[in-house]
């Protein structure tokens, strides 16, 4: 199995242990510790795999609890919190060498007829991304190459991400910078036809570069890095049907940033510019050797 968006169905196809217990794999990584994407897509999997399937996600509340271990096996534990008549509660317990690392509370909707739509616009009409580059090509084009260990990342990485708003590569371009970024994303690969899949393949992605708004007033977004960063909590509201491997606008901003914490905010768009989830994070920034 070698394309990246094929490993990310498999990653999310966790093994039933028992009627509310799953377990999920976590891959061998360079990183210090399991991307927390990971953790949130295959809970949000554990949650949905207990519901009707009439009902999809509609909102997901997550609080990241200690770093997990790459190459650990995690387990989920689901408490069917409700199941009523229109609305379908679960609470899921991500534990990993018997601590919990992650909490999430997700709520299932059918959507209703009869009610009133309307929705903000996009901040402004952004390039298609068949005209951007990768990040690959925006990385290869100002270094003159890839580093070894970026082209291995890119290999393995499930989405193709390219930045609808300029990359800044030193100091002097981020000086007045807002806080804000722009990317569009997809799949890199067919994920299938099962709605709860492209759900928690989003979930997955919607932790790849939200925390990035939060930075880009403090320093360039690739290169070396002077802060440590970690997700705290994430929240998501899932408004309308999308596939996760079509491209989708992920819009961030950044509103505060103060004691040693960032929010983010993030709104994802289709190509038409319906809204289709809102994302709200909270990260820890803390600065490395200090």
């Amino acid at each position: 199995m070698t394309n990246p968006a094929e490993r990310l169905v498999d990653l999310l196809d966790l093994e039933r242990i028992e009627v509310n217990i799953f377990r999920g794999r976590s891959p061998h990584e360079s990183l210090q510790r399991v991307f927390g994407g990971q953790v949130a897509g295959q809970a949000l999997v554990a949650a949905g795999r207990t519901t009707e399937g009439d009902r999809p996600v509609n909102s997901l509340h997550a609080y990241f609890l200690r770093p997990g271990t790459p190459g650990v096996p995690i387990v989920y534990q689901v408490e069917r919190v409700r199941d009523g008549r229109s609305f379908t509660t679960r609470r899921v317990t991500a534990v990993q060498e018997g601590r919990t690392i992650f909490n999430l509370t997700a709520s299932f909707h059918h959507a209703e007829e009869g009610g009133f739509e309307h929705q903000l616009p996009p901040r402004h009409d952004f390039p298609d991304p068949e005209s951007l580059p990768t990040v690959a090509d925006e990385v290869r084009a100002h270094l003159g190459g890839l580093p070894e260990a970026f082209e291995r990342m890119a290999r393995r990485q499930p989405f193709d991400i390219r930045y609808a708003d300029r990359l800044r590569w030193t100091a002097e371009e981020i000086e007045g910078a807002d806080p804000r970024s722009a990317v569009w994303m997809r799949a890199v690969g067919p994920l299938g036809d099962d709605p709860l899949v492209h759900t928690c393949a989003l979930t997955y992605a919607s932790d790849m570069t939200l925390l990035d708004a939060v930075r880009i007033p403090v320093e360039p977004l690739w290169g070396p890095r002077g802060y440590d960063m970690a997700s705290l909590d994430h929240a998501m509201w899932f408004h309308r049907p999308f596939r996760a491997d079509e491209w989708f606008l992920y819009d961030q901003e950044s509103p505060i940033a103060t004691g040693g914490r960032g929010l983010a905010r993030g709104r994802i768009y289709d190509r038409s510019g319906r809204l289709l989830v809102s994302v709200v994070q909270e990260g820890l920034f803390r600065k490395l050797g200090g």
